[in-house]
């Protein structure tokens, strides 16, 4: 009796369990974030080899920008699975984020293990779009002196032209706005466009348009073929 006692309340409690991680599920889903940490905090006290209430936690600091908490969580993840470019990727993502947000001092000692952090997803993952992209914007935005370089970002963007038409041609033409080379940067969005005809597509273009090139005519030409 003692026994079955001892296992209904065992299966009764790992049941709670499981639902608190279902709720949080949801509650991420929704964008509920604050009550979604709540409900993943509580299911890895009980279950604290869950590395995906782990990565969970580090995403919802991530959409809260609370960027120490999530290296933390990613720092773990990387750590544990040491040949998963995502979790790489994420921790680089964060420190990357981090870097943004303090002195500039203290952002040139994170930029090398920003650097290995993408540079490992990528190795890691022949068709890991994410971490070349994070690369390119890397290369792009770094001065020279750093590391910074458009002949590397240019080779990363040519391996997302590989893995990936739309995003390949989406991040030259990001190279190509970042130096002012707006018409350059039009032909690649329009191949981008016409490849993707996609929110995010018709939303460079469009920026492109309006915002660089000033002309308004194609903009809303271009807003009203994609609408329709």
């Amino acid at each position: 009796m003692k026994l079955f006692l001892f296992l209904f309340l065992f299966l009764s409690f790992h049941s709670m369990a499981e639902t608190d991680f279902e709720k949080a599920e949801k509650l991420y889903k929704q964008e509920n974030y604050e009550q979604a940490k709540v409900l993943f905090e509580n299911y890895l006290k009980i279950n604290p080899n869950s590395y995906k209430t782990i990565e969970y936690l580090g995403d919802i600091a991530g959409h809260q920008k609370k960027w120490d908490e999530s290296i933390k969580n990613y720092k773990i993840l990387k750590q544990q699975f040491p040949k998963s470019a995502n979790y790489w990727y994420k921790y680089g993502g964060s420190l990357g984020m981090k870097a943004k947000s303090v002195n500039k001092f203290k952002a040139l000692g994170m930029i090398d293990e920003i650097e290995k952090s993408f540079l490992t997803a990528s190795k890691l993952d022949a068709n890991h779009v994410e971490s070349r992209w994070a690369l390119v914007m890397l290369y792009i935005e770094l001065p020279g002196m750093l590391g910074g370089s458009e002949s590397k970002a240019i080779k990363y963007s040519n391996e997302l032209l590989a893995i990936s038409k739309v995003d390949g041609y989406l991040s030259k033409g990001y190279i190509d706005e970042y130096f002012n080379r707006y018409k350059n940067a039009e032909s690649n969005y329009v191949k981008a466009h016409e490849i993707g005809n996609s929110k995010t597509t018709f939303q460079k273009l469009y920026n492109l348009y309006l915002n660089k090139l000033k002309d308004r005519t194609k903009a809303n030409k271009l807003k009203q073929q994609f609408e329709n």
